[in-house]
């Protein structure tokens, strides 16, 4: 049964309503990917778990090198060979591991029932073939149309991404659009299907404002009509705040923090991510410098034995550096991965009362206050 999402006005994020159906879209568990190198094992994702459901958009947020768009090229097993192999883990595509699969079978699930916009066109398009024998083998592959019907569908579709005179981008190749325009045919491609799931990695790049946001509106029609899932890597927040159901924060391998769009941009919990929006501009702090995240993130090949992000946190003391945290699930009162929210920590300093809990006295020692959060509305706009 197809989802069918309402709008939440004081932000834009869709909201899923009631769905019949108890099984996730995309079910990811305990997902290893590493990479065999000279320096050792580079473990770019290490051990990520999330679900997404029908007609549901997760965003997927972080620096570059935290292991975002590694995650999103082991769904389809695109990981590159032979340095990079999946170690362990499930992905359970509407209920069938996709890591069970041969390649022959791998190659009917991409572009068809998923399907990916790749964050470098110019390297993702064949510069041989003309934009329009490119899209019509996608559609002719997958047997979703072919010859004349094939030619007219993909003209359409590169109309509705904003290509002015698409039967003329038909007759050209790559490396005579600008990278904006090849962008979109990659936007276009990725539709072209109607997949199920669309993976989205940084799909608005090399895009102007105003077509970044008819680009947006576009996949956020198409993904109502189809009922499609949204997979979005991205380090733009006012994207996420605009199209996100729910938002999984990714810092050195694995996931942070993990919750609704609205919860997170209201109370970010993770020194990682407060630091982040600490580093947006905001009307609450017009005037004031913006934060900024010291340090970088760690060699994949050497990550920090306990906590990955303590080299940089402004909490951090002695036990950070000993003991990993545990990760709290989304469900739990304190959805993140850090020693701050454990309360078998006991030595770790009060910052504050979990979601939806009001503190006791015990909880309301000193500290440092934090910067108010730009809600969704305001990084949007």
């Amino acid at each position: 049964m197809r989802c069918e999402t309402l709008l939440i006005l004081a932000c834009g994020v869709p909201k899923l309503a009631e769905s019949n159906s108890s099984t996730p879209l995309l079910q990811v568990e305990n997902l290893h990917t590493f990479f065999d190198t000279p320096r050792g094992t580079v473990r770019a994702v290490d051990g990520v778990s999330f679900t997404i459901n029908k007609g549901e958009t997760l965003a997927i947020v972080g620096e570059s090198g935290c292991g975002k768009s590694m995650t999103a090229l082991s769904l389809l097993q695109l990981v590159p060979e032979p340095a990079g192999y999946i170690e362990s883990g499930r992905i359970l595509f509407n209920g069938k591991d996709l890591l069970d699969l041969t390649w022959d079978q791998m190659r009917e699930v991409r572009g068809s029932d998923v399907a990916m916009i790749f964050q470098e066109p110019m390297t993702s398009l064949n510069p041989t073939f003309t934009i329009g024998w490119q899209m019509v083998e996608a559609m002719e592959i997958h047997d979703t149309t072919t010859g004349q019907q094939a030619r007219k569908r993909a003209e359409e579709l590169l109309s509705l991404v904003d290509i002015g005179n698409p039967a003329q981008v038909m007759r050209q190749y790559p490396h005579e659009l600008s990278g904006g325009m090849r962008q979109r045919v990659m936007i276009a491609m990725a539709l072209s299907n109607s997949p199920k799931l669309l993976i989205a990695d940084e799909p608005t790049t090399a895009l102007d404002v105003t077509v970044q946001a008819q680009i947006l509106g576009l996949m956020r029609k198409l993904q109502q009509e189809m009922g499609m899932s949204i997979l979005l890597i991205t380090h733009d927040l006012g994207i996420v705040a605009e199209m996100a159901n729910r938002v999984a924060v990714m810092y050195a391998g694995h996931f942070v923090e993990y919750a609704t769009t609205r919860d997170l941009f209201r109370t970010p919990l993770h020194p990682y991510t407060q630091g982040l929006f600490a580093s947006l501009p905001a009307r609450a702090r017009r005037g004031q410098d913006l934060a900024v995240l010291e340090g970088t993130v760690p060699d994949a090949a050497n990550w920090p034995p306990a906590c990955r992000f303590e080299p940089r946190c402004p909490y951090r003391w002695d036990t950070c550096a000993k003991v990993p945290p545990k990760y709290h699930p989304a469900d739990a009162v304190w959805p993140s991965r850090c020693h701050l929210y454990d309360p078998e920590i006991t030595d770790r300093p009060r910052v504050g009362a979990p979601r939806g809990k009001v503190p006791s006295g015990s909880e309301l020692q000193s500290a440092e206050p934090k910067a108010e959060t730009p809600l969704p509305e305001q990084v949007a706009s």
